[in-house]
């Protein structure tokens, strides 16, 4: 029991992730509307919703060990946060280039 209350706490980290893609992506949105961005905000609620279905792949296999379902949850998370990593870097890289001046 002790076991898969552990476990089941583990899915705390990846969830706080889809949550933080979630608001990056608010924040990205309204960023876009004053810059006239096009809507790439959208590609972070598609990593979030993969992070979301990683977080939800680890908790339903609590208890499971499958090789291919760990490889398939560890690949929807890196996905999820690569596709979010680089959507961020798209709004946000030119706060880099306000520190140089």
């Amino acid at each position: 029991m002790t076991f898969a209350v552990l476990a089941s706490l583990g899915v705390v980290g990846p969830a706080s992730v889809a949550v933080t893609l979630v608001v990056i992506g608010l924040l990205s949105q309204r960023l876009g509307a004053v810059t006239r961005t096009p809507p790439y905000y959208r590609w972070c609620y598609v990593a979030a919703v993969l992070v979301g279905l990683s977080t939800l792949g680890r908790l339903v296999s609590v208890g499971y060990v499958d090789d291919r379902l760990t490889l398939l949850n560890n690949l929807l998370f890196t996905l999820g946060v690569m596709l979010g990593l680089v959507v961020a870097w798209r709004y946000w890289s030119w706060l880099f280039g306000e520190r140089q001046r």
